[in-house]
Protein backbone atom coordinates (compact mmCIF):
# COMPACT_ATOMS: atom_id res chain seq x y z
CA UNK A 1 0.00 0.00 0.00
CA UNK A 2 1.26 3.47 -0.77
CA UNK A 3 2.20 5.76 2.06
CA UNK A 4 0.38 9.00 2.46
CA UNK A 5 2.66 11.98 3.05
CA UNK A 6 2.06 14.01 6.16
CA UNK A 7 0.67 17.50 5.64
CA UNK A 8 3.06 20.35 6.26
CA UNK A 9 3.13 21.30 9.90
CA UNK A 10 2.71 24.77 11.30
CA UNK A 11 6.22 24.89 12.77
CA UNK A 12 8.64 22.72 10.82
CA UNK A 13 11.77 21.46 12.53
CA UNK A 14 15.07 21.97 10.77
CA UNK A 15 16.41 18.74 9.40
CA UNK A 16 19.69 17.40 10.72
CA UNK A 17 22.33 16.15 8.34
CA UNK A 18 21.78 12.52 7.47
CA UNK A 19 24.81 10.25 7.73
CA UNK A 20 25.79 8.08 4.76
CA UNK A 21 27.95 5.01 4.81
CA UNK A 22 31.26 4.96 2.96
CA UNK A 23 33.09 1.98 1.63
CA UNK A 24 35.16 1.67 4.77
CA UNK A 25 32.12 1.53 7.07
CA UNK A 26 32.46 5.04 8.43
CA UNK A 27 29.72 7.62 8.13
CA UNK A 28 30.00 11.12 6.88
CA UNK A 29 27.41 13.85 6.56
CA UNK A 30 25.98 14.78 3.20
CA UNK A 31 27.47 17.87 1.78
CA UNK A 32 24.12 19.50 1.00
CA UNK A 33 22.59 18.64 4.36
CA UNK A 34 25.58 19.74 6.37
CA UNK A 35 25.88 23.12 4.73
CA UNK A 36 22.44 24.56 5.53
CA UNK A 37 19.05 23.27 6.65
CA UNK A 38 16.37 23.13 3.97
CA UNK A 39 13.55 25.64 4.04
CA UNK A 40 10.15 24.14 4.68
CA UNK A 41 7.96 23.57 1.64
CA UNK A 42 4.77 25.21 2.78
CA UNK A 43 6.15 27.62 5.32
CA UNK A 44 4.64 28.16 8.71
CA UNK A 45 1.25 29.58 9.45
CA UNK A 46 2.46 31.50 12.45
CA UNK A 47 4.79 33.63 10.30
CA UNK A 48 2.03 34.53 7.83
CA UNK A 49 3.09 32.18 5.03
CA UNK A 50 0.49 30.03 3.30
CA UNK A 51 0.44 26.25 3.10
CA UNK A 52 0.58 24.95 -0.46
CA UNK A 53 -2.15 22.30 -0.47
CA UNK A 54 -1.64 21.40 -4.13
CA UNK A 55 1.93 20.39 -3.48
CA UNK A 56 0.87 18.31 -0.47
CA UNK A 57 -2.01 16.65 -2.41
CA UNK A 58 0.25 15.84 -5.34
CA UNK A 59 2.35 13.72 -3.00
CA UNK A 60 -0.56 11.35 -2.34
CA UNK A 61 -0.15 8.17 -4.31
CA UNK A 62 -2.79 5.45 -4.53
CA UNK A 63 -2.02 1.99 -5.68
CA UNK A 64 -4.37 0.04 -7.92
CA UNK A 65 -5.24 -2.23 -4.98
CA UNK A 66 -6.23 0.79 -2.86
CA UNK A 67 -8.45 2.16 -5.62
CA UNK A 68 -10.14 -1.23 -6.13
CA UNK A 69 -10.74 -1.71 -2.41
CA UNK A 70 -12.10 1.82 -2.02
CA UNK A 71 -14.45 1.32 -4.96
CA UNK A 72 -15.61 -2.01 -3.50
CA UNK A 73 -16.38 -0.34 -0.16
CA UNK A 74 -18.37 2.42 -1.89
CA UNK A 75 -20.22 -0.13 -4.05
CA UNK A 76 -20.98 -2.29 -1.01
CA UNK A 77 -22.37 0.69 0.90
CA UNK A 78 -24.43 1.72 -2.16
CA UNK A 79 -25.93 -1.77 -2.40
CA UNK A 80 -26.37 -2.55 1.31
CA UNK A 81 -27.88 0.70 2.64
CA UNK A 82 -31.23 0.36 0.76
CA UNK A 83 -31.30 -3.36 1.53
CA UNK A 84 -30.74 -2.68 5.22
CA UNK A 85 -33.60 -0.14 5.21
CA UNK A 86 -35.90 -2.69 3.60
CA UNK A 87 -34.84 -5.33 6.13
CA UNK A 88 -35.60 -3.04 9.10
CA UNK A 89 -38.97 -2.06 7.59
CA UNK A 90 -39.93 -5.70 7.06
CA UNK A 91 -38.89 -6.63 10.63
CA UNK A 92 -41.17 -3.86 11.95
CA UNK A 93 -44.06 -5.12 9.82
CA UNK A 94 -43.47 -8.69 11.04
CA UNK A 95 -43.49 -7.52 14.68
CA UNK A 96 -46.76 -5.61 14.09
CA UNK A 97 -48.36 -8.64 12.43
CA UNK A 98 -47.23 -10.94 15.26
CA UNK A 99 -48.84 -8.56 17.78
CA UNK A 100 -52.00 -8.55 15.67
CA UNK A 101 -52.01 -12.36 15.61
CA UNK A 102 -51.69 -12.47 19.40
CA UNK A 103 -54.62 -10.06 19.78
CA UNK A 104 -56.69 -12.16 17.37
CA UNK A 105 -55.84 -15.35 19.26
CA UNK A 106 -57.01 -13.68 22.50
CA UNK A 107 -60.29 -12.68 20.83
CA UNK A 108 -60.72 -16.23 19.51
CA UNK A 109 -60.22 -17.63 23.03
CA UNK A 110 -62.84 -15.20 24.38
CA UNK A 111 -65.32 -16.20 21.67
CA UNK A 112 -64.76 -19.91 22.33
CA UNK A 113 -65.43 -19.33 26.04
CA UNK A 114 -68.57 -17.35 25.15
CA UNK A 115 -69.78 -20.18 22.90
CA UNK A 116 -69.23 -22.70 25.71
CA UNK A 117 -71.25 -20.49 28.10
CA UNK A 118 -74.12 -20.33 25.62
CA UNK A 119 -74.23 -24.12 25.48
CA UNK A 120 -75.22 -24.13 29.21
CA UNK A 121 -79.04 -23.99 29.64
CA UNK A 122 -78.78 -22.10 32.97
CA UNK A 123 -76.78 -19.31 31.28
CA UNK A 124 -79.35 -19.07 28.48
CA UNK A 125 -82.16 -18.77 31.04
CA UNK A 126 -80.30 -16.07 32.97
CA UNK A 127 -79.62 -14.07 29.82
CA UNK A 128 -83.26 -14.33 28.70
CA UNK A 129 -84.41 -13.03 32.10
CA UNK A 130 -81.89 -10.14 32.24
CA UNK A 131 -81.92 -8.97 28.63
CA UNK A 132 -85.41 -9.77 27.39
CA UNK A 133 -87.32 -9.82 30.71
CA UNK A 134 -88.67 -13.32 30.00
CA UNK A 135 -90.35 -15.12 32.88
CA UNK A 136 -91.54 -18.62 33.45
CA UNK A 137 -95.30 -19.19 33.53
CA UNK A 138 -96.76 -18.24 36.91
CA UNK A 139 -93.91 -15.88 37.91
CA UNK A 140 -94.49 -12.21 38.68
CA UNK A 141 -91.87 -9.68 37.63
CA UNK A 142 -91.43 -6.36 39.38
CA UNK A 143 -89.57 -3.61 37.51
CA UNK A 144 -88.24 -0.75 39.61
CA UNK A 145 -87.58 2.60 37.97
CA UNK A 146 -85.17 5.17 39.39
CA UNK A 147 -83.49 2.78 41.78
CA UNK A 148 -80.28 4.80 41.72
CA UNK A 149 -78.55 6.08 44.82
CA UNK A 150 -79.46 9.76 45.40
CA UNK A 151 -75.78 10.72 45.33
CA UNK A 152 -75.48 9.18 41.84
CA UNK A 153 -78.41 11.18 40.48
CA UNK A 154 -77.54 14.31 38.52
CA UNK A 155 -78.19 17.48 40.49
CA UNK A 156 -80.61 20.14 39.44
CA UNK A 157 -79.33 22.91 37.22
CA UNK A 158 -78.55 26.19 38.98
CA UNK A 159 -80.66 29.13 37.89
CA UNK A 160 -79.17 31.17 35.08
CA UNK A 161 -78.22 34.72 36.01
CA UNK A 162 -79.12 37.77 33.95
CA UNK A 163 -75.64 39.30 34.20
CA UNK A 164 -72.61 38.17 32.29
CA UNK A 165 -69.48 37.44 34.25
CA UNK A 166 -66.10 37.01 32.66
CA UNK A 167 -63.90 34.50 34.39
CA UNK A 168 -60.15 34.79 33.96
CA UNK A 169 -58.92 32.10 31.61
CA UNK A 170 -55.28 31.23 32.05
CA UNK A 171 -54.83 28.73 29.25
CA UNK A 172 -51.04 28.45 29.33
CA UNK A 173 -50.74 26.27 32.48
CA UNK A 174 -53.53 24.03 31.19
CA UNK A 175 -51.69 23.61 27.88
CA UNK A 176 -48.44 22.82 29.72
CA UNK A 177 -50.20 20.22 31.93
CA UNK A 178 -51.74 18.62 28.85
CA UNK A 179 -48.41 18.40 27.00
CA UNK A 180 -46.58 17.02 30.04
CA UNK A 181 -49.28 14.45 30.79
CA UNK A 182 -49.33 13.35 27.13
CA UNK A 183 -45.56 12.98 27.12
CA UNK A 184 -45.44 11.04 30.39
CA UNK A 185 -48.41 8.77 29.75
CA UNK A 186 -47.81 5.17 28.85
CA UNK A 187 -48.65 4.18 25.32
CA UNK A 188 -51.35 1.62 24.78
CA UNK A 189 -49.72 -1.77 24.79
CA UNK A 190 -51.23 -4.91 23.39
CA UNK A 191 -51.28 -7.58 26.09
CA UNK A 192 -51.72 -11.13 24.83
Amino acid sequence: MARRPAPPSASPKPSAPQPTATKKGRTKAKAAGASAPKAPRGGSRGSGQRVDVREWASGIRLSAFSVIMLSLVVLGAWVLVPTLGTFIDQRQKIAALEASVQVSEGEIDDLIAERERWSDPAYITTQARERLYYVKPGEVVYLIDNDLDPSALPREQDPVSDTLEEKPADWMPQLLRTVVSAGLSDTAAVVP
